[in-house]
């Protein structure tokens, strides 16, 4: 316990790397690294592997693997204090960046090789000389997700460096704009349906 901080300051904090933690699956790491993530996040100033072990209570390999694992990640920064032989850590505090950052790891590490993999089994098809109707269908299918794949990663290394807070309003702008033109087409579409049956 820090001794000039405030029990609900305390419970507040605690409340906040629990919650963190538990969203950790979401994020494709795991419980520890995403506390860690949270404790130095909440913190205004930068803290050491000491006081990580002992405000979470894990071990010193534990912590060690998790920082190099965050610092890979980008979403915690080494800080040195001249005089000081240890090295401290500290949180990216922007939560656009956050969000970006993780966006793109997880992109990286999931949607890409989930491609490429996509791609070797397209490869297998394409060597044979002839495919049956079933074989061809089964082809197009996996092409149809490949090609979403690949828009999907375009779409994202497009927009991420415009994912900031300075362009709040142009995002939100972009959201009602794709939230009218849902709203339209679904209506254009329930109006047509009857017509169709017809």
């Amino acid at each position: 316990m820090t001794p000039d901080r405030s029990q609900t300051h305390e419970e507040a904090l605690e409340q906040f790397i629990l919650l963190w933690g538990e969203m950790a699956s979401a994020w494709g790491i795991n419980r520890t690294m995403a506390q860690i993530h949270a404790l130095l996040y909440a913190e205004s100033d930068p803290l050491d592997t000491d006081a990580i072990m002992e405000q979470l209570d894990i071990s010193r390999g534990n912590a060690n693997m998790n920082l190099r694992n965050l610092l890979q990640w980008q979403l915690i920064h080494k800080v040195h204090f001249k005089g000081k032989r240890k090295d401290y850590y500290t949180a990216e505090k922007d939560v656009w960046n956050i969000v970006s950052t993780i966006i793109s790891e997880r992109q990286q590490r999931e949607v890409a090789p989930i491609r490429e993999n996509l791609n070797e089994t397209l490869s297998l098809l394409e060597e044979k000389e002839s495919l049956s109707d079933e074989e061809a269908a089964f082809q197009e299918r996996i092409e149809n997700f490949t090609e979403f794949l690949e828009m999907f990663e375009r779409f994202t290394e497009a927009l991420l460096p415009y994912i900031n807070k300075k362009n709040l309003k142009f995002l939100k702008h972009l959201v009602k704009l794709a939230e009218m033109k849902h709203s339209i087409t679904g209506s254009g579409t329930d109006s047509e349906e009857p017509t169709e049956q017809q």
